[in-house]
């Protein structure tokens, strides 16, 4: 391999372990400059390589991991919407909300009554595939085939 091709297939494996500490770490305190910093990057290179990588930001793929994990948890019903934001890692209920309602389509007190009610008698496993939220990119491409 030449030079080049080393330096980008270390590259992407430094991207690989951001996106790895967000998965594991949504629900902490995560910033851009410290996830650089984690891999010894400026918060903009990392922000435009991962994007480059992954077709999203640092932290519109952070906010969609706690979406997720936030869908799960208003699913189970027994925490209200304000218990589930903080648990899942976000600071801001009105950030919450609004990143959650453009990934879901709904707001989160709307999701999770309704989730309520028509998840009655289904599986965790399965309710947890047919609910999970669409991605910009992947609702484009959706729109566009």
């Amino acid at each position: 391999m030449t030079g080049r091709t080393d330096a980008r297939l270390k590259e992407l494996a430094l991207l690989r372990r951001v996106r790895d500490r967000i998965d594991r770490d949504y629900a902490q305190p995560l910033d851009v400059e410290a996830l650089a910093r984690g891999v010894h990057m400026s918060a903009g290179h990392l922000s435009r390589e991962f994007r480059a990588a992954y077709g999203e930001s640092p932290y519109s793929y952070l906010m969609t991991r706690r979406i997720e994990r936030a869908m799960a948890l208003l699913r189970r019903g027994d925490l209200s919407v304000t218990d589930v934001c903080f648990t899942v890692g976000c600071s801001s209920l009105g950030t919450f909300s609004t990143r959650f309602s453009e990934l879901v389509g709904m707001s989160p007190s709307v999701y999770r009554r309704l989730a309520a009610e028509d998840a009655a008698g289904i599986p965790a496993c399965v309710a947890k595939q047919v609910t999970r939220p669409v991605r910009n990119r992947e609702a484009v491409r959706l729109r566009g085939t």
